[in-house]
């Protein structure tokens, strides 16, 4: 049996106050917008908050996703998009990931 590609998503610790993340599970297990190009063998295996700004908790939580088998992070479309407070530390964040060694995917559900 072939091992599942295991993908997370961190999204805005402020934002997750008012959105239980129910968009970002919808187009995943409907495969769309961001996550189009996933087949049935992707689990979303973490989701989870910055931490709060400057983005906290990705550092320390990058080694755990590694840990755990996931190669991909999705940036949440919370952080992204200007009708959400806009996140400042989006870079950072990202590049966290990324020197971590983690392919970063720039969105979810918009």
């Amino acid at each position: 049996m072939e091992d599942k590609r295991k993908i997370a998503v961190v999204r805005c610790d402020i934002t997750a106050e008012a959105c239980p993340g129910t968009g970002c599970f919808k187009a995943f297990n409907g495969r769309k917008v961001k996550f189009s190009d996933y087949d049935d063998n992707t689990e979303i295996a973490a989701f989870f908050t910055c931490g709060g700004c400057p983005g906290r908790r990705t550092y320390r939580l990058a080694k755990s996703l590694k840990k755990s088998g996931i190669d991909t992070v999705h940036l949440s479309s919370c952080m992204l998009m200007e009708n959400y407070p806009e996140c400042p530390h989006v870079d950072s964040i990202r590049k966290t990931f990324e020197d971590a060694g983690f392919e970063v995917v720039e969105g979810t559900h918009h």
